[in-house]
């Protein structure tokens, strides 16, 4: 196992030296007039901004915790003090990996303009260039931070305890995930919906009008939530299912089972190098440039993806036969691999603008806002049906071939192509950003059309990125949960014990408390935003109509965000670092006393199964709604709905569907997946307490 960590740390090296050489690549190439730099540099400057205020309050709490966490390491026995140092492991590494992925997305945008103005496949190119750096970075920090920490705690005593600190590198990273998805996801949907209602509704501007004040805010969003916010989420599901993986090997053989304990690990290492590999697949051929379709395009990304899984799930075969662990392992890691991949194409069917439910919910529109919205609703809610079917069977043929450690190899499995699946996902926001670009500089009408099909392309691989990222979160949560209890002897709860009723409700109910403070939290921001643009436009003469060098004041509605966003994420973040640490408080010191028939340690597993099943299903339709208002709205504006365009009435109720659809989509579908996990998590780093 100790060769297997210094691979690890050898192809993490190797990874992030590739994610240097792409960003050097990408810097090389023509960044456009002087006029589209400096939107680009307002877009760069509002987002570091915005980034730089978060991390500092993200600080504060790591700060806390890890005094919190020493704290407890000194009260309890059992609690290993190496847990804290894992804990600002994880923050460091998850932190890093979001800010070097955001910092390159801004700096992509207007160099995939410039690229576009010479053909689809040079703008193509230099936007994927920008995710795959996303991508790498996050799979090279975590199992480099992963690796390092094995290494430096099996050389000190008590290796099987130090094994299970490894949890706190997860709680470290979940922690910044949580504030990284709430804080983006508020204010990148605030100044989107804001500049939709005010421009596209009220005033009829164009996408990314120059004359509205919010477009440059709307643009920094979707670098501040699409990219640092899901990199930092998909960073703590990777490396969460490597700890839960590592940790079951431990406890399920009651002593280290080196080969279990390898096979996750060399499953990871092995997925960065082909996933990298399978990078440079994606290009669209320079003769079909021009006249590139979406599925031409789609089938480009799509051919690095598939090629990236086949060679990932002859591997896993390879590695489980050499390890000696039998085809249970093998094919329990192989159906997390193919499930991640349905739940993305079931995610795609339901959101994509060409598919029926969508085509049917811009149908739809013709009737007005009230009737768009039920539809959207509609379909969301029968978007989960599939997802939900395809974990089940994941999760029983897991468990029936390998247990609880099933679950989590098959986790790993899901996750092993990470850094080419979310190379296909961060590209979207630069290509979403070159389009804004080229219309605020006002590039010729071919530039924008070519960025526009990039962006209709990012929108897909976007949908199918957020249910690969619900789809792996639940996964990783079950893996997790099933590591707790194997850690706490709680497998053996009864179903009708109401401290475990009780749980189970409360934890049903956490989702739906969360999502009301972060939709609300948008609908607040949203609001100061709306009221400024109408400020701008009324205060400023000649900027409704466009007059020549009058522009509006830009940053004003980034500040507006910024602080409406720092200041609402922090209830959402605390709920779900609070609840399971109360709960444990209260078993340990309401044990032999009255307060044990009340509380206890079947209370937490309740919680943990109750938020599951809850922000699971709840996440997936937020997402999906959300994705197909927005296709919908794209569809009308595309002239697809015969009869209707921009400015029709249908297109205005579309709009309406698409602004409710946006903070479900973007900020509160999204962070679920990290509430689940946050709570599973913490209740893994706690598990000595409560075992003991």
């Amino acid at each position: 196992m100790i060769i297997v960590a210094i691979l690890g740390i050898v192809v993490g090296a190797g990874a992030i030296a590739f994610a240097w050489w792409t960003t050097q690549k990408i810097m090389a190439e023509e960044a456009g007039t002087e006029h589209m730099q400096e939107i680009s540099t307002a877009i760069q400057e509002g987002a570091r901004a915005f980034l730089n205020a978060e991390y500092r309050y993200i600080g504060v709490v790591v700060v806390v915790v890890t005094i919190l966490l020493a704290a407890l390491s000194a009260l309890f026995e059992d609690f290993s003090a190496l847990t804290a140092i894992a804990y600002v492991a994880g923050a460091v590494c998850s932190g890093a990996a979001g800010y070097a992925g955001m910092s390159i997305a801004v700096r992509s945008n207007v160099r995939t303009t410039a690229a576009a103005q010479k053909s689809l496949n040079d703008g193509l190119r230099v936007a994927f260039a920008s995710g795959t750096v996303m991508g790498t970075m996050v799979v090279a920090l975590a199992l480099l931070g992963i690796s390092i920490l094995f290494l430096i705690f099996i050389a000190l005593p008590d290796e099987q305890e130090n094994i299970e600190a490894l949890a706190g590198f997860g709680f470290g990273a979940t922690s910044i995930a949580i504030f990284s998805r709430v804080g983006g996801g508020i204010f990148t949907k605030a100044a989107d919906v804001g500049a939709d209602l005010v421009g596209k509704v009220e005033e009829d501007f164009p996408e990314d009008s120059p004359r509205n004040p919010a477009t440059i805010a709307d643009n920094v969003g979707d670098n501040v939530g699409d990219v640092a916010g899901m990199g930092a989420d998909l960073f703590e599901s990777y490396a969460s299912s490597l700890i839960a993986a590592m940790t079951l090997a431990v406890i399920a053989a009651g002593l280290v089972n080196e080969e279990k304990q390898a096979f996750p690990m060399l499953v990871a290492i092995v997925g960065v190098v082909i996933s990298l590999a399978a990078t440079f697949l994606v290009r669209v051929n320079p003769k079909d440039g021009e006249t590139a379709s979406m599925s031409t395009l789609l089938g480009s990304l799509r051919r690095g993806i598939y090629a990236a899984t086949a060679g990932v799930a002859l591997s896993v075969l390879v590695i489980g036969l050499a390890l000696g662990l039998g085809f249970g392992v093998v094919i329990a890691t192989l159906a997390g691999l193919v499930g991640g991949a349905l739940i993305g194409y079931t995610t795609e069917y339901y959101t994509s603008a060409h598919s029926r439910p969508t085509k049917d919910l811009a149908e739809s529109s013709r009737s007005g806002t009230g009737v768009n919205i039920i539809k959207g609703l509609a379909v969301g809610m029968e978007s989960t049906v599939w997802p939900v079917i395809t974990v089940i069977i994941v999760t029983l043929l897991a468990v029936q071939l390998e247990g609880l450690y099933g679950v989590a190899v098959a986790a790993v499995g899901m996750l092993s192509t990470l850094a080419i699946t979310l190379a296909s996902d961060a590209y979207g926001p630069v290509a979403d950003n070159a389009g804004g670009i080229a219309e605020m500089a006002e590039l010729e009408g071919f530039v924008r059309e070519r960025t526009d099909a990039l962006d209709s392309l990012g929108n897909t691989t976007a949908a199918e990125g957020k249910g690969f990222a619900i789809g792996s979160a639940v996964m990783t949560a079950l893996a997790l949960i099933a590591a707790f209890v194997d850690a706490t002897g709680l497998g053996g709860v009864e179903a009708l014990d109401p401290r475990f009723i009780t749980g189970v409700l409360f934890g049903a109910m956490l989702p739906y408390l969360f999502s009301t403070r972060t939709m609300s939290a948008v609908g607040k921001a949203a609001n100061g935003i709306v009221l400024e643009v109408r400020r701008q436009l009324n205060e400023i003469p000649g900027l409704r109509e466009g007059a020549e060098g009058v522009k509006p004041d830009y940053k004003r509605c980034v500040e507006i965000s910024t602080q409406s966003a720092l200041r609402q994420m922090i209830f959402p973040g605390v709920l779900a670092v609070g609840v399971p640490l109360v709960v444990a408080l209260l078993t340990v010191v309401g044990e032999d006393t009255f307060l044990e028939d009340y509380v206890a340690g079947e209370t937490l597993v309740g919680i943990l199964l109750g938020s599951l099943a809850s922000a699971f299903v709840l996440a997936l339709m937020m997402a999906n709604a959300g994705g197909a208002w927005d296709n919908a709205k794209k569809a009308i504006e595309a002239g697809e709905i015969e009869g209707e365009h921009k400015g029709s009435e249908a297109h205005k109720a579309a709009v309406v569907g698409d602004t409710v659809g946006d903070p479900f989509k973007d900020t509160a579908g999204p962070s679920l997946n990290i509430l689940l996990k946050l709570l599973a998590i913490i209740a893994l780093v706690i598990a000595p307490i409560i075992a003991g």
